[in-house]
């Protein structure tokens, strides 16, 4: 579980990020690591309960959390080290173009939630076309009362075109969500909140209201990918 060692050592990693620090706390790395580790490995138990799709793969919690070494190569920011731990669980794994769930922790910026982030093109256009095709079942499922009282906010894009896409129209009745270039949900939690024993199970809770959405985008991404 998240502890407050794990949230501290975070805190000083964004005071102090350079490689001459980090080296020096390699052991409390090591130990947030461990804690992160095990909250995502009941995180995925608790997905298994209610995503199919999960329980079929049991993904190995190490496969789905993304390393701490940034990738500097062509940014300004030189900063060696991303000063949150994240993790991404889908059935289609870390990489793959399949909707999951995902945590960020960070002190005082947690947050976690479900869905397809910033898809590429091809992926983007077959969740558009089930959308359009299927929108009475998408409305349903992104209106419905378990999700928008654990993600008030609902559905977001990840990023948005101003006008239709390439092929829809106007006035069609899903053009809201055409314009969408992702879907995803997000809530984000208090350090109290993240510290609680419970903490892995209130993400479950919330991960499940958004399962049925997780599940419509797959449907749409499955059904075009080999």
């Amino acid at each position: 579980m998240i502890t407050r060692s794990t949230l501290d050592f975070l805190a000083d990693l964004k005071a102090n990020n350079n490689r001459e620090w980090f080296e020096a706390n390699r052991p409390r790395y090591q130990q947030a690591s461990a804690d992160f580790f095990d909250t995502i490995a009941q995180f995925i138990q608790i997905l298994a309960t209610f995503d199919e799709g999960i329980a079929e793969v049991m993904p190995d919690p190490k496969s789905c959390i993304m390393r701490i070494y940034r990738d500097v190569r062509f940014s300004k920011d030189k900063t060696p080290y991303k000063t949150g731990l994240f993790a991404y669980v889908s059935k289609g794994g870390r990489k793959g173009p399949l909707a999951g769930y995902y945590l960020h922790l960070e002190p005082g910026n947690s947050f976690g939630g479900g869905g397809l982030y910033m898809p590429e093109a091809s992926v983007l256009a077959q969740t558009r076309e089930a959308i359009a095709a299927r929108f009475d079942e998408w409305r349903t499922i992104v209106q419905a009362t378990e999700l928008l009282d654990n993600f008030p906010e609902g559905v977001q894009p990840s990023g948005a075109l101003k006008r239709a896409p390439k092929g829809y129209e106007e006035s069609n009745p899903a053009i809201e969500y055409l314009r969408y270039k992702g879907y995803f949900t997000q809530r984000f939690f208090s350090d109290a909140e993240v510290l609680k024993s419970d903490f892995t199970k209130q993400l479950g809770m919330c991960c499940r209201s958004v399962m049925p959405m997780v599940s419509f985008l797959n449907s749409a991404i499955e059904s075009e990918t080999p």
